[in-house]
């Protein structure tokens, strides 16, 4: 059995936060090993207890995003994920640039929640497709110089899925191919065609042959 993916839930809302570790608890596969409501709390929960993920709102005492980088340079293998209501390009810009690994919308499923969590304690970000369209468009454009093959940016995950999808499988397919939600295969998609710059599945799966005759 694979140990459980420990976690640590800083929110100044005790309700939404009982609510988070009771649902992650109830789910399984999952061990809630602190909380705290302050950006003092984050920093002393990671010192003590060294969760594998933390859970971290932006709207609380000492500010979410301001504790990502003082927690980070003492301890720069830890994972943080933002949960907020906040959906302003510069929060999520300033989040990721700090060095969290992903950022989500509260209002979202605990499933949902849980599966992200997973995403990230396997190595990948996660940012929510509302949100990861227009961030990726952004960052596209500073990319003064595109790398000559696209392909190579996408991570482990999204090959998995541009591999099936350019088989001619759905969505809905693919995720029950790799065990997914439907939902994140889609977020997937929506990340693979701004890394490709492409705006379909067929023009993703024609830069995947191209790349692959390449070799």
């Amino acid at each position: 059995m694979m140990a459980p993916i420990r976690i640590a839930v800083v929110d100044d809302h005790p309700l939404f936060r009982e609510g988070v570790t009771r649902s992650l608890s109830e789910i399984g596969g999952f061990e809630i090993v602190g909380e705290g409501g302050t950006s003092d709390d984050a920093f002393r929960i990671v010192e003590e207890k060294r969760p594998d993920i933390l859970l971290m709102d932006i709207s609380m005492p000492g500010g979410g995003l301001n504790a990502i980088r003082p927690i980070l340079d003492v301890f720069p293998d830890q994972k943080i994920v933002m949960l907020t209501v906040s959906e302003t390009s510069d929060d999520v810009a300033k989040a990721l640039g700090s060095g969290a690994k992903g950022y989500v919308l509260k209002g979202v499923g605990s499933r949902t929640l849980a599966e992200v969590l997973r995403t990230v304690a396997a190595g990948e970000s996660y940012v929510s497709p509302t949100l990861s369209a227009r961030l990726l468009g952004t960052l596209t454009q500073r990319n003064a110089s595109p790398s000559p093959d696209p392909i190579s940016e996408l991570t482990a995950r999204e090959k998995e899925i541009l591999r099936l999808v350019a088989a001619g499988l759905s969505n809905k397919r693919v995720a029950l191919e790799l065990d997914l939600q439907e939902k994140t295969v889609k977020h997937h998609m929506t990340r693979i065609f701004s890394k490709l710059r492409v705006s379909n599945r067929t023009e993703a799966a024609m830069a995947l042959r191209d790349a692959l005759e390449q070799r």
